[in-house]
């Protein structure tokens, strides 16, 4: 990498936290985007040195733009957004549809997420195969990490605003949700 990296995000997607690293030479108009430290994106001797950039993120191929805006001068802006949305706003709506927990299994460490609208279960960048079942007060979808037992129960809150409670249960014990 070059001295003209402009920015970097860490973008968390079910299969993964993604690093994105862009860099722009403003003298030489060039443009290169790093997903993971692969890169992905390359174009040289750009005369426009403002616009965007169009790329795709993690394994479900997710739609990210970065903008590169002047501000004054030869100074510029840059923005990232992810599916059509700023990377704040993509995490905050993100927060609403996943659920996230990060335990040590075995001496590794595994990040398990929940995509709330499917009842996808990742791990690790694995989509998990699960059975899932209907109880008397809610719903357990059921899978295994290694020889471990696991089960994500979703019961409701009782309440309108807090709606559906989701909850990682590995071998019996119930893991903290945690915020990305």
């Amino acid at each position: 990498m070059s001295n003209d990296l402009a920015g970097v995000w860490e973008v968390a997607l079910s299969d993964g936290v993604h690093r994105i690293e862009f860099e722009h030479g403003t003298t030489t108009g060039k443009r290169v985007i790093y997903v993971d430290g692969k890169e992905i994106l390359r174009r040289d001797w750009m005369f426009k040195l403002v616009g965007k950039e169009t790329f795709s993120v993690g394994k479900s191929e997710t739609k990210a733009t970065i903008t590169i805006d002047a501000v004054s001068g030869f100074a510029y802006e840059y923005e990232l957004e992810i599916n059509g949305k700023s990377l704040k706003k993509y995490m905050e709506n993100r927060s609403k549809v996943t659920s996230t927990w990060i335990l040590n299994l075995d001496g590794t460490d595994c990040r398990v997420v929940l995509e709330k609208d499917t009842m996808d279960v990742w791990c690790n960048g694995q989509n998990i195969e699960t059975a899932g079942e209907f109880v008397d007060d809610g719903t357990e979808t059921h899978f295994t990490l290694g020889d471990h037992t696991c089960c994500v129960k979703a019961v409701s809150s009782g309440k309108r605003r807090d709606g559906i409670i989701h909850t990682l249960i590995v071998d019996g014990t119930e893991i903290a949700e945690c915020v990305e």
